[in-house]
């Protein structure tokens, strides 16, 4: 079990994002594919889609495990959107964040078989993003975070900023 970590999770204070964009993803698997779109959408808007590979592996294990483990057996009308993805975007950081309802903490399972067909996502997550943690939610917002930190090189933003994309 791993412990809640924010440590190099960038300031949460919005004045310092260059961007953020999110979507609601449906509790389906089909929701990866989704969330892959929405992320080369997205960085291409940014003008990042070079870092495309690294960013949308990352965000397909993290979306599959909050698909795998982070809803409840029965997940229907209760919660909508019962998972979100969020992308932030820093000057020279991004951050892929998905969001969850459980309060489960995720499990990075050993495994030295590289053969098997999972259990190996948050080792992905580890080996491509510069940095990862999870945190739970607090206030009104039920569940957990799951997030990835990438650095990239600071590009200035082009004349009149970034769209913004909120789905």
């Amino acid at each position: 079990m791993l412990e809640p970590l924010r440590q190099g999770l960038p300031p949460l204070d919005p004045a310092t994002v260059s961007n953020a964009a999110s979507c609601a993803l449906p509790p389906r698997y089909e929701a990866v594919r989704e969330a892959r779109q929405f992320t080369r959408g997205t960085l291409d808007q940014w003008q990042m889609g070079d870092r495309f590979d690294d960013v949308c592996l990352v965000v397909s294990e993290l979306v599959t495990n909050a698909l795998r483990h982070g809803l409840p057996p029965l997940t229907g009308l209760a919660q909508d959107p019962p998972v979100r993805l969020h992308l932030m975007r820093w000057t020279e950081r991004l951050v892929c964040a998905v969001r969850d309802p459980s309060h489960d903490n995720p499990v990075a399972r050993d495994s030295d078989d590289f053969s098997a067909e999972s259990g190996r996502g948050l080792f992905l997550v580890d080996s491509f993003a510069d940095s990862w943690g999870w945190h739970p939610l607090a206030g009104t917002l039920s569940g957990k975070v799951v997030w990835a930190l990438f650095q990239v090189p600071s590009v200035p933003p082009p004349p009149g900023g970034y769209p913004s994309a909120d789905r």
